[in-house]
């Protein structure tokens, strides 16, 4: 049965190798996106060699799961699993790995459903704060973004996802910033909503509230929350320039320093103003190939026995 200890050994490496060599890349700071691909490609190789692991071990520990597993199966693919008949260690290793499974689905729905929660009660919120806007900023028919504007000296801006997107602006950001820095704002929310950031961040936090010893999970949650920033900063910079976008960064955040929590906006303005250029399409596409691989591993390991057989 040299598949399960094969995928439990795949899984450690990955979890602790993965990460340095991300972290380590140059490369990620100029594809954020691709990036952020990487990471979610090595985080569901890591839970795939968890998942294939388990359906391994509980074929060992149960003739009824085996036989369900390998119903109509060819002659001899059960047999190349190698599945012992004393099963004490395989109904351990079954319970520990299901555990697990169960955990990351306890911990991964209630963070969705808080904060789905949340995300209801700012609607709420806002619905009682916002002023009444000129009918063609309200959302219609087709309309799938909502401007509000909030009374407050406080420069601020975020985005709050829903079937319709809220782009909330402060008036003290309002008087801040130019027209086409308020552009270059609303881009970078728009950015966030559109490429489904909020739920990515929230897959992060709960893995770690789930996992909180496992180090990959937390380095994946920091990841995952600098390279959205990134991600969306590009995403304005595109559509507004570098320029605006730096300066709206600057000044929505004026008092913000290295140590910014996940922000990190000195160095994102340093990013804009450099102006670096992206990798080219051939070697982002090498980076997109290379991180598909990592999920098809432990897939391709877990049925090796068998195919072997065939």
């Amino acid at each position: 049965m040299g598949a399960l200890p094969g995928l439990v050994a795949l899984g450690a490496v990955l979890a602790l190798l993965g990460p340095r060599a991300l972290a380590r890349a140059r490369w990620t700071a100029r594809e954020p996106v691709v990036a952020l691909w990487a990471w979610q490609c090595l985080v569901i190789a890591v839970l795939l060699c968890c998942a294939c692991a388990t359906v391994l071990a509980g074929a060992g520990a149960w003739p009824a799961v085996r036989d369900l597993l390998f119903t109509g199966a060819p002659a001899g693919v059960e047999a190349a699993y190698g599945f012992p008949a004393a099963r004490p260690w395989a109904i351990a290793a079954a319970f520990v790995l299901a555990l697990g499974g169960v955990r990351t689905a306890l911990a991964l729905a209630y963070e969705l459903a808080g904060a789905e929660a949340v995300r209801r009660r700012q609607r709420r919120q806002l619905a009682r704060q916002a002023p009444d806007l000129h009918p063609e900023l309200k959302p219609g028919a087709g309309r799938s973004e909502q401007l509000v504007v909030l009374e407050s000296e406080e420069a601020r801006a975020w985005a709050l996802p829903g079937p319709v997107a809220r782009m909330v602006v402060t008036t003290g950001a309002l008087r801040r910033l130019s027209a086409r820095e308020l552009d270059a704002l609303l881009a970078h929310e728009r950015g966030h909503v559109r490429a489904r950031h909020h739920w990515l961040l929230s897959a992060a936090e709960a893995l770690v509230a789930g996992f909180p010893a496992i180090r990959l999970f937390g380095q994946f949650r920091d990841q995952v929350g600098r390279l959205v920033e990134l991600a969306a900063d590009d995403s304005a910079a595109r559509r507004h320039g570098r320029l605006a976008t730096a300066i709206a960064l600057v000044e929505l955040n004026p008092e913000s320093t290295c140590t910014h929590p996940l922000a990190q906006i000195p160095s994102r303005v340093d990013r804009l103003l450099s102006g670096a250029t992206r990798l080219p399409a051939s070697g982002r596409l090498g980076l997109t190939l290379a991180a598909l691989t990592l999920p098809l591993a432990p897939v391709l390991l877990a049925l090796t026995p068998g195919l072997t057989a065939l």
